[in-house]
């Protein structure tokens, strides 16, 4: 951690020193992690005008692509080479298991940054159009070329549950493309983004083109999103934050990425019934169930209801909770006493709507410190119950039978959110063609799959764009179309 002097920001190529002092704390045990300097108003006006001028000069956005690469490869090289530092980071901020922090967050994520720059580097950036004969005017342009070029000054707004995932998946993307970014990270969880500041300065990325700023507070990110300095706003979080950024990039009409809230259902085909408990299990191991595309919506034969709940309860029972330094734990905390407490709420509500509690719903015996809560099994009437309609963002699964294959669809696409969704068949082909009627931007048919080349992205309220895939590297470029006629 002494890669980061004094925990604070870091704007343009120096460490801010100064500032209110904030505390992160660990929500596995409530302890203090570390203590940051935030960086004020002013600070974070300042790394959108280093950004701006940064841009405006050409120094990175106008450097040969497989500069950018070279560079950014030296970037992920200092990342893995503090990979000791950077997993107790992870671990300490977010109370998320080791194997979790370690083989997610940390090694997967690299592996995807790196081919996110092999993928950019097999993508053509200008292109000739063809132009028809027919289409010819006497006089008029004879060539067609359309060109992709970086959007700017990207303001990165990144949440609290995958902070290290979620700061590579829209720097790598960003900075390939030559735009400059400031980063502006959860102060629930920022420690792990300010390494990148330290390798930024290793790597040589130039001063402006990449900022980490740290707030305990909105007031920043609120100036991120309403500068005009500032051409794009890069945001994973919840609906209604992005419903605000919306409307605050309005008037200046900016670029808005989102990847927002879900409610996920994952839908079991009668001959796949059996793979449930396993289903259930990855919804809440390791993230404690705050993930945005966590399947918290379990749509079962309404027949076979019953045994769907034993089996999901019994494999409840067997997950143990515990904080990070117990290596036996498959859970740790929920984030805060805040999001315990909506969980409590929720479970609460499904109840008063004619909902019952198969399993948990409450805090986990033996654990006095920490934000624990226990692994839930919601038994629910219908689709209409609150703890099927509202993202939880905690270890809470809802159960609800289905009449007929119509019926799941249905049910899986009666909710605001459109994020992501599962399909378990033992026919592919039966369980694809559920899957192709699903109104939600991933579905994974069996298996799911975290790679460079496959795009997330929601539907409906869970966001507009793409990150990762063509998709994701395009959303950080804009498009020129330029008409060439020889005037010999």
């Amino acid at each position: 951690m002494t890669n980061v002097p004094h925990w604070c920001s870091y704007v343009a190529g120096k460490w801010l020193d100064g500032g209110e002092v904030f505390t992160v704390e660990n929500p596995a045990d409530e302890t203090v992690v570390a203590e940051i300097a935030a960086a004020s108003v002013g600070d974070i006006a300042r790394a959108v005008a280093e950004a701006r001028g940064s841009f405006d000069s050409g120094g990175w956005s106008e450097l040969p692509a497989r500069e950018r690469a070279q560079i950014l490869h030296a970037f992920l090289d200092h990342l893995e080479s503090a990979r000791a530092v950077l997993v107790e980071v992870i671990v300490a901020e977010a109370g998320q298991p080791v194997f979790f922090a370690e083989g997610i967050q940390f090694h997967s994520t690299l592996a995807i940054a790196r081919s996110t720059i092999d993928l950019y580097l097999s993508m053509a950036h200008e292109e000739t159009n063809p132009v028809p004969v027919d289409e010819l005017v006497r006089g008029g342009a004879t060539l067609s070329i359309r060109r992709h070029e970086p959007v700017g000054v990207v303001a990165a707004i990144t949440p609290y549950n995958a902070a290290f995932i979620m700061g590579l998946q829209k720097l790598i993307p960003a900075l390939m493309a030559g735009n400059s970014v400031i980063l502006r990270p959860s102060p629930l969880t920022p420690i792990s983004s300010l390494l990148f500041g330290a390798a930024a300065e290793v790597a040589g990325i130039p001063p402006g083109v990449l900022s980490v700023v740290v707030e305990p507070g909105a007031a920043g990110a609120e100036l991120l999103t309403t500068d005009p300095a500032v051409d794009m706003v890069s945001f994973t979080g919840s609906t209604a934050v992005g419903r605000a950024i919306l409307a605050q990039a309005a008037p200046t009409v900016k670029r808005v990425g989102l990847e927002l809230g879900g409610k996920s259902a994952q839908i079991y085909l009668p001959d796949a019934v059996d793979r449930a408990a396993q289903g259930a299990a990855a919804v809440v191991a390791a993230t404690a169930g705050q993930a945005c595309i966590a399947a918290t919506r379990m749509l079962v034969p309404q027949e076979r209801k019953d045994e769907v709940l034993a089996a999901v309860s019994q494999a409840y029972a067997s997950i143990k909770v515990g904080p990070p330094s117990d290596r036996t734990a498959l859970m740790g905390p929920v984030i805060s006493a805040g999001q315990r407490e909506r969980c409590e709420r929720y479970v609460a509500l499904a109840q008063d709507r004619g909902g019952r509690v198969a399993f948990g719903g409450g805090r986990p015996e033996g654990l006095e410190r920490g934000y624990y809560f226990e692994p839930t099994v919601l038994d629910l009437p219908d689709n209409d119950n609150p703890a099927a309609r509202e993202e939880i963002f905690g270890p809470v699964i809802s159960v609800i039978g289905y009449q007929d294959i119509d019926d799941a669809v249905r049910i899986a696409n009666g909710s605001d959110f459109g994020l992501s969704g599962q399909v378990y068949g033992g026919d592919v082909a039966a369980a694809t063609a559920v899957a192709r009627r699903l109104r939600t931007g991933a579905v994974n048919v069996n298996a799911g799959l975290y790679s460079a080349y496959a795009p997330s992205g929601g539907y409906k309220h869970s966001g507009l764009g793409r990150e990762r895939g063509t998709d994701g590297i395009r959303g950080f470029q804009e498009l020129k179309h330029m008409a060439i006629a020889n005037l010999r």
